[in-house]
């Protein structure tokens, strides 16, 4: 059955996963070993691969140079950003600053994620923004494996974080989407390309930020498709000390259905 099973791969990518990577998650290189073992095992059983790329602008929301203090100095890598300390004046958006604020506040009344400035990473068009190249070969066995068989086969792949006025963790939409910028909202067709499937395996990183909200959005966005969902929970890893931003919404999952299992145990 050409439907059976997907599989949804987010942000592998040279940033998150290489040890020299910008934002790099520690062990992201073995989840990244599992799973292209995953793939080449099982190349003729999945139907269709679908990998996520986070891609950047320099002065994004999220990066240091977006930012100054009173001194004009950037935030360093990690520094949580509130809506009081920039009216404060203690944080200075070096653009947009009315939408900066307008973006704060809503943020923050969702209550989800606090905003933190990361390292520049995942730059459009720079390495880090490339897949991993264990994955990238993996990907490539697949589809040799398939054409042997008959079969053309071609992962799709799917950009996210390109607008710099709002972070993008969930490939499905924008933490805070934005009215006139259709690349923030919510992404219909996504969903319901996966909805074809039977089972849709879900891996990549990072555990507590993008794959935990991607998750989340499928949750809330499509129900049904939450209990086709089976998270190979060995093939990612949390931001170091911020799993617990990520845990609540594994526990609603496994509540609505959703699967954890071993990436060698399906």
């Amino acid at each position: 059955m050409e439907n059976k099973n997907a599989l949804l791969i987010i942000d592998a990518q040279y940033d998150f996963c290489n040890p020299d990577g910008a934002l790099y998650v520690q062990d992201a290189e073995h989840d990244i070993e599992r799973l292209s073992d995953f793939i080449t095992k099982n190349a003729t059983e999945l139907n269709h691969i679908c990998v996520t790329l986070d891609s950047h602008p320099v002065n994004d929301i999220s990066h240091p140079s977006f930012w100054r203090d009173r001194d004009g100095n950037p935030p360093n890598p990690f520094t949580q950003i509130t809506l009081k300390e920039v009216e404060e004046g203690k944080w200075i958006p070096n653009f947009y600053e009315n939408e900066t604020k307008e973006y704060l506040k809503k943020l923050e009344a969702q209550g989800e994620f606090p905003h933190f400035i990361w390292t520049h990473h995942c730059l459009i068009g720079s390495k880090g923004a490339a897949l991993d190249e264990t994955l990238s070969e993996a990907l490539q066995k697949w589809i040799t494996i398939n054409k042997e068989q008959g079969k053309y086969k071609q992962y799709k792949a799917v950009t996210k974080g390109t607008y710099p006025l709002t972070e993008h963790f969930g490939i499905f939409q924008a933490q805070i989407p934005v009215s006139n910028r259709p690349e923030t909202q919510l992404n219909q067709s996504l969903l319901d390309s996966l909805n074809q499937y039977e089972n849709v395996y879900l891996a990549g990183q990072a555990k507590s930020h993008c794959v935990a909200t991607s998750l989340k959005q499928i949750l809330d966005n499509a129900p049904e498709l939450a209990k086709k969902v089976i998270v190979l929970e060995d093939c990612m890893s949390d931001i170091p000390n911020m799993g617990h931003l990520g845990e609540p919404i594994y526990k609603r999952a496994k509540k609505m259905g959703v699967q954890f299992k071993k990436s060698n145990n399906v």
